[in-house]
């Protein structure tokens, strides 16, 4: 039975392994025809299904082939039909002449270059600087080729983030304290049952919520959109505290009541004793509970596709709408094929990597020193 176990819990740890191993490929192997496309200038690049004159050469010219402009082929077929013109005109004028007109070659009408393009609108010739440019979206080819980016999504996935880490840490901290050591017996078990319905209310209610009333109250307060880089974060914020101050509030219920007595019986402060006992006691289970909230809160998609915005421009203040990774996988998903999927691959395999790199860093860095 024991090594049944063992083998059990090995498979199950391995199991964990191949997922995200597999996870990993399936994104890299959607996602290779936009890194060919692109490269890594996707990462920064902010315009998203923007089109451009295409420069890549397609057509080999052929030795003898003409290379001519269309500006070119229009003047020389209109120089050609100015020439037909003036011949038939001299050829009226000697049959007038011959029936008694006198024929004046100072009368007559001679075409020069200037008559020939005062013939032709400029709306009509496409001029060669528009054509190579491609200011019409045409380039020298006359092909055109769709740009995705994720500037705009990875910079405002991390920015909600951070707002919300913000605004959702101390508030998380206040209740994990409040239920360990200050709140009355009658009180713990109601205000922890509270939080705990709070983490299971799914994820569209909260969106719901902000975007009616949450939203609204925070535009009339900081000003700006309804619907903004700000609201989002908070919205985000709210969701995460009850993950976080559920974990916490476990992680200081371990430390050792003979420690607080004792810190107690010393003449300590209640606030002593929770900054200078409980909190580097219980440090590792506090940051673990941040870094969960921290995960929970970068691929979050429902209420902040609600109160983002879903613009793809990088938000001048924090009240303007933007957009984030998740959002614009949900919003564009059910609609993409061919290069516009893979670019969807690509921005996802690259929340993917970002959230591993962030989650690692952070228990590298903090859970490292809580142990130094």
């Amino acid at each position: 039975m024991e090594k049944f176990f063992k083998y059990l819990s090995t498979a199950s740890a391995s199991f964990v392994f191949v997922i995200l191993i597999a996870t990993l490929i399936v994104l890299y192997i959607n996602a290779q025809p936009a890194i060919k496309s692109f490269g890594l200038g996707f990462v920064t690049d902010p315009r998203w299904g923007v089109e451009v004159a295409d420069t890549s050469p397609s057509i080999k010219k052929d030795a003898g082939t003409s290379t001519k402009t269309p500006t070119s082929i229009i003047k020389e077929s209109s120089t050609e039909n100015s020439a037909y013109k003036k011949t038939d005109d001299y050829s009226a004028d000697i049959e007038d002449n011959s029936i008694g007109t006198e024929y004046s070659e100072t009368e007559d009408d001679t075409l020069t270059d200037t008559d020939i393009d005062d013939e032709f609108d400029d709306d009509e010739i496409p001029m060669d600087d528009d054509i190579n440019t491609g200011q019409s979206g045409l380039s020298d080819n006359g092909k055109t080729r769709t740009i995705y980016g994720a500037g705009v999504p990875v910079v405002g996935t991390l920015l909600t983030t951070l707002i919300a880490m913000f605004f959702s840490i101390p508030i998380a901290m206040g209740i994990a304290v409040f239920l360990s050591e200050i709140a009355h017996e009658k009180l713990v078990a109601p205000i922890g049952i509270a939080i705990e319905l709070l983490a299971a209310v799914p994820s569209i209610i909260y969106g719901m919520w902000a975007l009616f009333y949450f939203g609204p109250f925070v535009s009339a307060i900081f000003g700006g959109h309804s619907v903004s880089l700000l609201v989002a974060g908070l919205v985000l914020g709210v969701m995460v505290i009850p993950f976080m101050a559920a974990l916490s509030r476990d992680a200081i219920n371990t430390t050792p009541d003979v420690l607080k007595e004792s810190a107690y019986a010393m003449g300590a402060t209640k606030f002593e004793v929770i900054k200078d006992i409980i909190f580097p006691y219980a440090k590792a289970g506090i940051i673990g509970s941040i870094i969960v909230s921290l995960g929970r809160a970068m691929g979050e998609t429902m209420a902040v596709a609600f109160v983002i915005g879903g613009v793809f421009k990088f938000a001048g203040k924090l009240t303007d709408p933007t957009n984030s990774i998740p959002v614009v996988l949900a919003n564009n998903f059910a609609e993409s094929s061919g290069l516009s999927m893979n670019a969807l691959f690509y921005l996802a395999l690259i929340l993917f990597l970002v959230s591993f790199v962030v989650i690692f860093m952070a228990k590298y860095f903090f859970l490292r020193r809580s142990h130094i």
